[in-house]
Parts: C-alpha cells; structure tokens; sequence
C-alpha cells in the first residue's frame, strides 16, 4: 500500500518471486472509467473505488493473485479488502513526498498523472496498530523491503 511511486509494484513483483506468489497489479484491476479520470488527472471518489477494491479483494480471496500491488490509501479502503479476505496482510511503502514526486517525474505511467501526487498524499491514512501489516520507508532497497516485510508476515502467522 501507498501513494503512486512508493514502489508497491516494483515490492510487490519482488516479494512473490521470493516467496513463490502470484502477483497482480491493482493498476490492472481499475475499470476504464476509472484510468480515463486519473489520465485526465482527475481524483477517483469513493464511488470510483469500491468496485475496485472488491476487485482487489476477490482477486485475494479466489487465489488468483497472492500479492496485489494496491494503494488502499484509507483505513475504510482496507477494511473493505478486509472485509473480503480477514488475513490481508499490508506493507505500507512510506516515502518522503519529495523522493516520490523525483520517481514519479523518471517514469512513464499508462495513466497516473504525476500532478495526483498531492491528492494521494492527503488522503493516506497510516495503518493503525490494529491493522495487520507494517510500515516500511519506500527508500530503502527492494531487497531490503522484501526481508523486512517477510520477517514480519512470517512472525503474523506464527
């Protein structure tokens, strides 16, 4: 979880290779509707992601993905996941915004706007002690955030 930039997919693609998952982007499960409005540098409402949420969170719950690359920037959007599939474990990628505006600025997105930085950046909402996941700095190296976040999954489930 995180803004755009933070590196979800980059981690997320990393840590399903490490542990042997099937990986989806959440980028991929976003209606046309919806990647036309953040092209367009609009903001998607809530009403524009409760759909996809239930997306992310059956593709969860059937299996067809073990790891999913997903914003869920707002406590109410992980509690939807949540509400789906009760173990979804969350590793928030957190990044200082000046560090996410400069990856955002190197890379070529099919349809977030840059300029959707800010918006994101409002909205997140930090994972709260009750919530079943943790915080990493988005700056460390991929590796780094793949052990880090594995040792803590394993320590979940134990």
């Amino acid at each position: 979880m995180g803004v755009s930039g933070a590196g979800k997919s980059t981690v997320g693609a990393a840590m399903s290779a490490e542990l042997g998952l099937v990986f989806a982007d959440g980028d991929d499960l976003h209606s046309l509707a919806s990647k036309s409005k953040m092209a367009d540098g609009v903001s998607l409402s809530d009403d524009d992601r409760w759909p996809w949420l239930a997306r992310v969170g059956e593709t969860l719950r059937s299996g067809t993905a073990e790891v999913v690359a997903c914003s869920a920037l707002k406590r109410a959007y992980r509690d939807a996941i949540r509400a789906i599939i009760p173990e979804a474990y969350f590793v928030w990628l957190d990044g200082e915004a000046g560090m996410i505006a400069e990856r955002l600025a190197m890379r070529s997105h099919e349809y977030m706007a840059p300029t959707l930085l800010g918006s994101q950046v409002r909205l997140l909402e930090p994972l709260d002690r009750d919530e079943c996941g943790i915080r990493i700095l988005a700056s460390l190296p991929v590796g780094e955030i793949v052990g880090i976040a594995r040792r803590d999954l394993t320590s979940a489930l134990e």
